[in-house]
């Protein structure tokens, strides 16, 4: 309906119902959702009954007239839809990342935020006050669904120190917190925590995700001696090292099963990095009394949160997880220190990929969904380490101390160690002539002195728009100085100066000349590097730092900056999700050259070969009467009179019942080909001139029916002869919809991105603010918003630009066409993808006769057509009438071309148009049958007897022959 017709409410509603009857015409079986999502119920076919738009059904006249259960068989389909709801496509995606993870990080800063507070008061805190938000969340978002997991990885829970058992960890432990256990008495012996595990569970989503923190620091600031012996006997830092190998463990085990989809490996790489990297922290006696202490899980769960077997749902949310149980006091002799746990949510892609030798491989990829919840954290509690931290930052104060002198900073800048999968850190940085210091809010001081580095670099990017960054590379000496979570392969820390900031402008004004003037004295120079000479880890880290800085530059309401947020604490996300777009759409594998630029990897095809050897094919595709063939007769005309290229013209038959037919056209490539050849050897001139190929496809065709005919020829010589150069689509705003906006089948499949490149308007080129115009301007820019737009009046181009996108070699063949068409139609390359087939259905019935008819009664009962098209479903409707006829008034045989819609009457004498090449296979029959009058019509559920009474009233008599035959023309349409 248009705007104005929905305006009254009657007439609205009667097109609501009568839609619906129309909907499921014709269908004996009706799916129905019945049940929400997670809440099934009893089918009752008689509450359905009961809904307004089935009772509805049942009214005479504009209904079905009778009642709906009656006339169709109904079936319950929710549970099959729950499936398709849980899986994980870039729309679902996008939506779980703007809304739950938003939600579900809110919780955690929450539950972070009851720890921001003074040591005395942090230590009085209990399990019960620390797990509230986590524990509201879960129980208010769970208050309409029943809790049917038993498993401790989908429940929440907040416990401290030696309280974290495996028993303590057992399902419900959530339901009934204690008030009892305070930091304070929850450690070894009563004494103070060193640790405590979390988890956060999303009530009715697929997030969740397990932390251990720590209640006390896990490293000592350097003050110019070493203290590693010292420290290596606090529980917490065994505890810390214990946790970092279960990071490194769980992290391991997602790449492994990303890769191999197996549970067993994915178990054997996760244990097999947590015993190494134990033994890397000099844990040997711990690894003895771990060993059946360990449980490592990888779980699938669905859109609501639940668990799934992991076997029969592919791109779902899953979780890993690891955990070590009851950790034995071996240095106190104090019982047991508690258990640390860690768990991460991920998705996974997965891309079947078709190697150069046929060998099906896949290509993976996977976000960490609930990486942005920090990983480590550690709170100062107990006084010397709050006095250690206090003597480090007093350095500031000195004249001089083993930083040597102080220069300049404080202001506030983020770090990050050499691993990605650590998010940066805020904190204060403070500059020295021989080093620099870090305080972070939490875990307090860090130190850098000069002799520990072993090399300085400084980028800015030669831009003052820039994040600059102060790479340092330090020697292993340093690590027991530095947090555990800076404990990992590579031995760098980047710092961020962001642009306008305190510290970007003081380290220029009153650091970088400092440090190059030490740089020489010390022999360890200060390096200014670019960008290209970063490793590949260190380019990333940089790229997410400009990317934070990016987004911490917007104002924080503005909801691009929630998704530009997102994607700076998840590093790979904008990769992942043109991994996954190319993954939800099928299974059909991508052959390997082509992966790069369908991944956006890539501005080019790598392994494409040359095409100038290649007959470039130029793809012209309309409707019926839209001037489609009008703008081929001008493109060979105009390069004949002003180009150098030799053309050959396929029109697609008009008198054929198949729409397309692939096997005709892939025999005339092969009548090209073989042409070519010859003439090539016979005409050394016209081997000169380039030869083009332009394909004239005037109907309801679906142009990938073409494209997979030229991809898919069974000759490999014609099918590497052929590359499709561009696909202009013609399009005739008055005629592109049967009623109101109930478009003309396969009318947008013709003007579809990945495949249609242009776009000629071939009606209304000078009355632009047509309202057909507009309307169909806007949609098809929401259909294919990188087409170009040419004005073609009646297929008359007039702009020297224009003819060259339409004659372009190579708009096909870019890069971002290419990713567009697998992601629209997958499997399109192997010839794999069905195009589906006409709706409505349009028939097409050719009239043989040999009399003369009367001009003026032919033009008038034309012209009438239009008056007698009926509403949806169309039945008997005529669009389009095309064909050869004499009049009685002369003996030439006349072009007839008609469109209803537009009531346009084409007349045109055979002698006065363009005359197609005759067929050389034509027997003596067909070439009588060819001098005969035919007409070709077209439209919907059409009747033969019914055309051939209309036909009658055309002509004074008419004899029809006693067969209807349909000739093939393989290069030219008859007509």
């Amino acid at each position: 309906m248009t705007e104005n017709e929905y305006e009254d409410e009657e007439a609205a509603e009667e097109f609501k119902i009568a839609s619906f009857v129309d909907m499921v015409r014709n269908c004996s079986r009706i799916g129905i959702p019945y049940s929400a999502q997670g809440h099934l119920q009893m089918f009752d076919m008689f509450i359905v009954e009961k809904w307004p738009i089935v009772q509805a059904f049942a009214l005479e006249g504009i209904g079905g007239g009778s009642f709906f259960t009656m006339k169709h068989e109904l079936m319950d389909v929710s549970e099959s839809l729950w499936k398709i709801y849980s899986v994980m496509d870039p729309l679902s995606l996008e939506a779980l990342l703007t809304e739950d993870l938003i939600t579900f990080q809110h919780q955690w800063s929450s539950f972070l935020s009851n720890f921001e507070t003074e040591i005395p008061f942090l230590l009085e805190l209990s399990e019960s006050q620390a797990g509230e938000p986590f524990r509201s969340y879960f129980s208010h978002g769970m208050l309409s669904s029943h809790i049917a997991d038993n498993s401790p990885y989908r429940q929440p829970f907040v416990l401290f120190g030696s309280h974290s058992t495996r028993d303590n960890l057992k399902p419900g432990s959530f339901i009934f917190p204690s008030e009892g256990h305070l930091v304070r008495n929850t450690g070894p012996g009563g004494s103070t925590a060193k640790h405590m595990v979390a988890q956060c569970v999303s009530p009715k989503g697929p997030l969740a995700c397990s932390r251990t923190y720590f209640f006390g620091s896990t490293h000592s600031p350097y003050l110019g001696k070493s203290d590693c012996e010292e420290l290596s006997l606090f529980a917490h830092v065994v505890l810390s090292h214990i946790y970092a190998a279960v990071v490194e463990a769980v992290l391991a085990a997602i790449a492994s099963y990303v890769k191999c989809s197996s549970l067993t490996k994915a178990k054997e790489v996760a244990e097999h990095n947590f015993w190494m990297s134990l033994d890397s922290f000099n844990l040997v006696q711990m690894k003895t009394a771990l060993r059946s202490k360990v449980s490592f899980q990888i779980e699938a769960v669905n859109s609501l949160g639940r668990c799934v077997p992991t076997d029969l749902y592919h791109m779902i949310i899953f979780q890993a997880s690891m955990a070590v149980y009851d950790i034995p006091d071996l240095q106190g002799g104090r019982g047991n220190l508690g258990s640390v746990v860690f768990s991460e949510s991920f998705l996974k892609s997965e891309i079947q990929v078709r190697d150069k030798d046929g060998e099906i491989t896949s290509d993976n990829s996977y976000v960490i969904l609930t990486a942005a919840i920090p990983r480590f954290i550690s709170w100062l509690v107990e006084e010397n380490e709050v006095k250690l931290s206090e003597k480090a930052l007093s350095k500031v104060k000195e004249h001089e101390s083993f930083l040597g002198s102080f220069l300049a900073g404080g202001d506030e800048t983020y770090m990050c160690s050499s691993s990605r999968h650590i998010s940066p850190e805020q904190g204060k940085l403070f500059f020295f002539s021989r080093g620099i210091l870090f305080v972070h809010p939490n875990y307090g001081c860090v130190t850098i002195p000069r002799s520990h580095m072993t090399s300085v670099k400084f980028c800015d990017g030669d831009s003052n728009s820039v994040v600059a960054v102060l790479l340092i590379e330090y020697k292993s000496s340093l690590l027991p100085h530095l947090p555990v979570h800076f404990s990992v392969p590579g031995s760098f820390i980047t710092f961020a100066l962001f642009p306008k900031s305190k510290n970007y402008r003081v380290f220029y004004s009153q650091v970088l000349k400092q440090w190059q003037q030490h740089s020489e004295n010390s022999g360890m120079s200060l390096q200014v590097i670019q960008e290209h000479q970063f490793s590949e880890e260190q380019k990333k880290i940089y790229l997410n730092m400009q990317n934070l800085y990016e987004t911490l530059s917007f104002p924080t309401t503005d909801r691009w900056c929630q998704r530009k947020m997102i994607t700076a604490t998840l590093p790979d996300l904008e990769n992942f999700f043109q991994h996954l777009a190319v993954s939800s759409v099928g299974c059909e594998p991508v052959p390997r050259i082509h992966l790069p630029a369908v991944l956006q990897h890539s501005e080019t095809i790598s392994g494409s070969q040359a095409q100038n050897d290649k007959v470039t094919i130029t793809i012209l595709t309309g409707l019926p009467g839209s001037h489609c063939n009008d703008l081929c007769d001008f493109l060979v005309s105009f390069q004949k009179e002003y180009g150098s290229l030799r053309w050959m013209v396929y029109r697609q038959p008009g008198d054929g019942e198949e729409e397309f037919s692939t096997a005709q056209f892939q025999r005339f490539l092969s009548s090209v080909l073989e042409a070519q050849r010859n003439r090539n050897v016979r005409q050394a001139v016209y081997s000169r001139k380039k030869m083009r190929l332009l394909i004239v496809l005037e109907g309801y065709v679906d142009v990938i029916d073409v494209v997979q005919a030229i991809q898919t020829h069974a000759d490999p010589l014609v099918k590497s002869s052929f590359v499709i150069g561009a696909v202009t689509a013609c399009v005739d705003p008055l005629s592109f919809t049967m009623e109101h906006r109930f478009y003309f089948p396969k009318f947008l499949e013709q003007c579809a991105q990945g495949i249609v490149s242009c776009v000629a308007f071939t009606s209304l080129t000078c009355e632009q603010r047509h309202p057909s115009l507009i309307l169909l301007q806007k949609l098809l820019r929401t259909v294919n918003h990188g087409a170009a737009f040419v004005l073609a009046e009646k297929g008359i181009i007039t702009r020297n630009e224009d003819i060259e996108l339409v004659l372009s070699e190579s708009s096909f063949s870019s890069p971002q066409m290419l990713r567009t068409r697998y992601l629209m139609y997958p499997g399109w390359y192997d010839g794999n993808f069905f195009a589906g087939p006409l709706s409505p259905k349009m028939d097409h019935i050719s009239l043989w006769f040999s009399r003369p008819l009367e001009k003026a009664r032919f033009m008038t009962k034309c012209k009438a057509i239009k008056s007698s098209i009926k509403p949806f479903p169309f039945l008997g409707n005529i669009y389009h009438i095309v064909g050869k006829v004499k009049f009685s008034d002369s003996e030439q045989m006349v072009d007839v071309c008609h469109h209803t819609l537009t009531n346009n009457l084409r007349l045109l004498s055979v002698e006065d148009g363009p005359t197609p090449p005759s067929a050389p296979r034509l027997d003596a029959r067909e070439s009588s049958i060819h001098q005969h009058c035919v007409l070709v019509f077209t439209g919907c559920s059409l009747k033969e007897a019914e055309l051939k009474d209309w036909l009658r009233q055309c002509a004074k008599q008419v004899r029809y022959e006693e067969h209807c035959a349909t000739i093939t023309f393989l290069f030219t349409c008859p007509f």
